[in-house]
């Protein structure tokens, strides 16, 4: 069976872990990405997988709502700079992204804001008006055309702004090759982004990054390596460039290439939390699962809490079977979230929840915790209250169970 047999896409978790790759490196529009196709292809494979398929929702959502928060902090920068239009337009992205009905309700609120902020400044007479309808110039950008020129700021909104300066000055191919890289279009983003490479050919450019992705995707996996080779030798600081390479030797089963890459990495990014985690995720996909483990924990007991590493650390447990201290990791992140009256992440939630419930842990913590999951992840209802049911009856609380049953029954059937 050759590399391409292999890598197929037929196993979502490929996906998954270049969703998880791009939300840690903060590119939450490739992160999500990567988690729908992950999603497709478990409904194509494994439909009947309803855990993995609320674990993949739980994190689509909540890329979309990190992005969504990204989105409502450039708005708000640009009302305090007097750019009301287009702090309206980051606030219409990140609506469009959440589902979150408190997050809803604030950007509802604060473009009711602007627009009456906009009405109060804009005193236009009718005289102005026809001048403006007479002089509107014949070759004005189509409406799409604009759509997709707020999109792409938006997109390169959360990048370094030096980046973001290199970006705006690539020929329009590369553009158009980026929206379509962060729509998940790989076969076009490749073309455009080919083409402009050769329209700029400086080999310092961000142009191969952004074409070895699209590559990457499309599991050109030679080529993808060569780009982002190249790519180093200019920007030998660039972590989402051995983030990639490290993806390349995970799918290929390379993985002492992985831990070659990883040793050259310069000090500032092998010291960094990003090196820890792609050393870690190495030896986690080279099934190294007891080596993995020792290597988060004595980050851990070094460097004191973090949650990435932690999360990793849970998942390496469950990969070794130890299901209950994977779930006491779940649980002091949640503690951790308490502790600094942040928002508990709902896919941690449900880790908790379900690997309590899967060893007969029917409290009435964790039945509110599945309540919980029912208000923010409202699609599932019925498994959460199907659970809640069945924790109500291991409690003796037959009216309950009775009762909750009968709302998993009707969530099902709004659902169908």
């Amino acid at each position: 069976m050759g590399l391409r047999d292999i890598f197929s896409g037929k196993n979502p978790e490929i996906y998954e872990q270049k969703g998880d790759t791009s939300f840690h490196a903060k590119a939450y529009g490739k992160a999500i990405v990567e988690y729908e196709r992950a999603l497709e292809r478990l409904e194509k494979t494994s439909p009947w997988d309803d855990g993995y398929r609320q674990s993949l929702q739980e994190k689509i959502r909540n890329s979309k709502d990190v992005l969504a928060l990204e989105h409502c902090q450039t708005a708000t920068d640009l009302v305090e700079a007097g750019h009301h239009k287009d702090a309206g337009q980051y606030f219409e992205l990140a609506l469009e992204l959440t589902a979150d009905p408190k997050l809803k309700k604030a950007i509802h609120d604060q473009l009711q804001k602007i627009e009456a902020q906009l009405a109060e400044a804009v005193q236009i007479d009718s005289q102005d008006d026809v001048i403006a309808e007479q002089e509107k110039a014949p070759d004005e950008k189509p409406i799409h055309e604009e759509q997709n020129d707020e999109y792409f700021m938006a997109l390169i909104g959360t990048l370094p702004e030096e980046v973001q300066d290199a970006y705006l000055s690539y020929p329009q191919a590369f553009k158009k090759g980026y929206l379509a890289l962060n729509q998940g279009e790989f076969e076009a983003a490749a073309r455009h982004l080919a083409r402009a490479m050769e329209e700029h050919p400086d080999p310092r450019s961000y142009i191969p990054l952004e074409l070895a992705t699209a590559r990457l995707n499309l599991e050109k996996y030679d080529d993808a390596r060569r780009l982002l080779e190249s790519f180093l030798q200019y920007h030998p600081d660039a972590l989402p460039a051995y983030q990639f390479l490290c993806e390349i030797f995970w799918e290929t089963k390379t993985f002492n290439q992985a831990e070659t890459l990883l040793s050259s990495l310069p000090p500032e990014l092998s010291e960094s939390v990003a090196g820890y985690l792609l050393r870690g995720e190495t030896y986690y996909h080279a099934g190294k699962y007891a080596q993995a483990k020792t290597y988060y924990r004595d980050f851990l007991k070094r460097y004191d809490w973090n949650e990435p590493v932690a999360r990793a650390l849970a998942k390496t447990h469950e990969a070794l079977g130890e299901m209950a201290n994977a779930r006491n990791i779940y649980q002091e992140i949640m503690q951790q979230c308490h502790s600094c009256h942040s928002r508990i992440d709902p896919y941690i939630k449900q880790k908790f929840a379900d690997l309590s419930f899967a060893s007969g842990l029917n409290t009435s913590e964790v039945l509110e915790l599945y309540l919980s999951l029912v208000r923010e992840n409202p699609q599932n209802a019925s498994d959460y209250y199907q659970k809640v049911s069945l924790i109500y009856s291991a409690q003796g609380n037959d009216e309950e169970a009775q009762r909750f049953q009968l709302f998993a029954e009707k969530a099902k059937d709004r659902s169908a």
